[in-house]
């Protein structure tokens, strides 16, 4: 088997940056990436045989742990019978039905291959349905790297230092209009809808202020313009329902992404059915893709979603818990805030509320400690602004490990 050091420097001589998605170069936390050769559960290997407790879990699309039977299973037996036909298919339908039982917002939806192919989407059906052209989106929250959302975002570009991205003209983003997270914006006539992280999981964690959520809805109302919740990462995650259920607002248009494939690419969007019927075929926003609706993704996303009943949420608050509690008292001058089971670490005095005073963490110390952790065997994300994501897989058990090595690296990771 290569080493870690030997697979990085052949990746860099056929990939950009020797990496698929720009966070794994480890570029804002320094060092060689690891090179991960199997997951089993709560736990992966890397190629040189190093074992690490996983809280990345593919940022937050396993849920189930990795390997999880009934996904491997699912998957090998729809694979049996074909993986791309671009034809329909009875899961899709299957699919689509689970999504629309647990978020009664969503009276259709559309499959996709990505969170961000939902999310540029959703934006699509909401200038087509209402005429309108502006788009409000939230400083730090992340839609992925669709050109008119990438202004301000947070995860990766904040991990880089980024405002946004070359290539992206001023014109492409001229109507979208970036506002402060966690204050309800005045909107004008020319809104055509504003898009929301409604837990923010991309500066870190942070999560919404009390009546936040239903201002954006009061306000949304008052002009006509369209609500948006980006749920690609709190869908079926924080709740059975996702944020919306959570929180107890009702969006005009959902999308969703991560757990909704059970560790396999897809994307969905959805909402009310006089919106969502502006979509091709039905109206003029056109939308397509070869592998929309893919067999194996939609055998792995039902799988997944056959798991997560009641119980099963409640192990998983459970387990963010533990975990958000252990990490707050091993590691001094460090916050770990909690959303259900989302949890977050800053290396700040208080919980920030907003994209500047999360960017107020400190980043050379969360590299410091990344490293720490990595030596004790806990694998982390590469990059000061994303969440911790506990999954079903995590025992306290291996949460107690986690805490453990989170208090010697914190020693060591100190000024």
């Amino acid at each position: 088997m290569p080493t870690n050091e030997e697979l990085f420097d052949r990746a860099q001589r056929v990939i950009p940056g020797g990496v698929n998605s720009p966070v794994r170069a480890f570029r804002s936390v320094g060092g060689t990436p690891y090179f991960v050769d199997r997951g089993e559960g709560a736990q992966v290997w890397d190629v040189e045989g190093t074992r690490y407790v996983d809280l990345v879990q593919s940022y937050g699309a396993v849920i189930l742990g990795h390997a999880h039977t009934s996904v491997v299973k699912a998957v090998q037996a729809a694979a049996e019978h074909g993986t791309s036909f671009g034809a329909p298919t009875e899961r899709e339908v299957l699919l689509a039905e689970a999504i629309a039982e647990r978020v009664p917002s969503c009276e259709l939806i559309r499959l996709v291959s990505s969170g961000t192919e939902a999310t540029m989407t959703a934006i699509r059906v909401a200038r087509g349905f209402t005429g309108r052209n502006v788009v409000v989106k939230f400083a730090g929250n992340y839609h992925g790297h669709g050109d008119a959302l990438l202004a301000e975002s947070g995860s990766g570009l904040a991990s880089l230092g980024l405002p946004g991205s070359a290539g992206v003209t001023d014109a492409q983003v001229a109507e979208t209009l970036v506002v402060p997270y966690n204050v309800v914006p005045t909107l004008s006539d020319a809104t055509a809808c504003v898009i929301v992280e409604p837990v923010a999981a991309n500066m870190g964690l942070v999560p919404p202020a009390p009546g936040f959520l239903e201002g954006l809805r009061a306000e949304c109302d008052r002009v006509g313009a369209l609500l948006v919740f980006d749920e690609v990462i709190t869908g079926f995650r924080v709740a059975r329902g996702g944020a919306q259920a959570l929180f107890g607002v009702r969006p005009d248009l959902t999308t969703f992404g991560k757990v909704i494939g059970g560790g396999l690419n897809i994307g969905a969007y959805g909402g009310r059915e006089d919106v969502m019927s502006v979509v091709a075929p039905l109206g003029p926003v056109y939308q397509a893709g070869t592998l929309s609706g893919n067999p194996l993704a939609t055998a792995a996303g039902l799988a997944a979603l056959e798991h997560l009943d009641d119980d099963a949420y409640r192990t998983l608050e459970r387990t963010a818990a533990r975990l958000a509690d252990g990490l707050a008292a091993a590691v001094p001058g460090a916050v770990a805030p909690r959303v259900a089971s989302l949890v977050g670490l800053f290396f700040t005095a208080s919980a920030p509320v907003d994209y500047v005073t999360a960017k107020g963490t400190d980043t050379e110390r969360y590299a410091r400690f990344f490293h720490a952790m990595l030596r004790r065997g806990v694998a982390l994300a590469p990059g000061a602004y994303e969440v911790l994501f506990p999954g079903l897989a995590h025992t306290d058990e291996l949460v107690d490990e986690v805490v453990a090595a989170a208090a010697v690296a914190a020693s060591e990771s100190a000024d």
